[in-house]
């Protein structure tokens, strides 16, 4: 699966997916960085057929509105980079299948959402 890591996730998640096999890339990879809007990096992902992986709701409101691009949207709230970690390794498989079938996969601190 090819990821865009959204700016207010940590840089360290994408070598973590990429450890795991997967073409991850962070906004702070792109050329404004983590400057980049969101029309951007929606851009990036489409572009580039990527799933977006993010916390900011604005991704959430342009998927509705035009079901693109895909999405991880993580919902956590504030939670500690290796909580996260946790949650994406004891979840990854149940993503990976979702995104077979789904566009839109949120992730809670205790549930995997798949929206239809």
């Amino acid at each position: 699966m090819k990821f865009l890591i959204d700016a207010q996730l940590p840089l360290r998640l994408t070598q973590w997916l990429k450890d795991r096999h997967h073409d991850a890339r962070h906004t702070f990879e792109l050329p404004l960085g983590n400057r980049t809007s969101d029309s951007a990096v929606v851009s990036c992902a489409l572009r580039e057929e990527r799933i977006v992986v993010t916390k900011d709701s604005d991704f959430v409101q342009t998927f509705l509105l035009t079901g693109q691009p895909p999405l991880l949207f993580v919902s956590t709230g504030n939670i500690a980079n290796s909580e996260l970690e946790s949650l994406l390794r004891g979840n990854l498989p149940a993503i990976e299948s979702a995104f077979a079938s789904f566009r839109f996969i949120e992730i809670t601190r205790t549930d995997l959402i798949i929206h239809e």
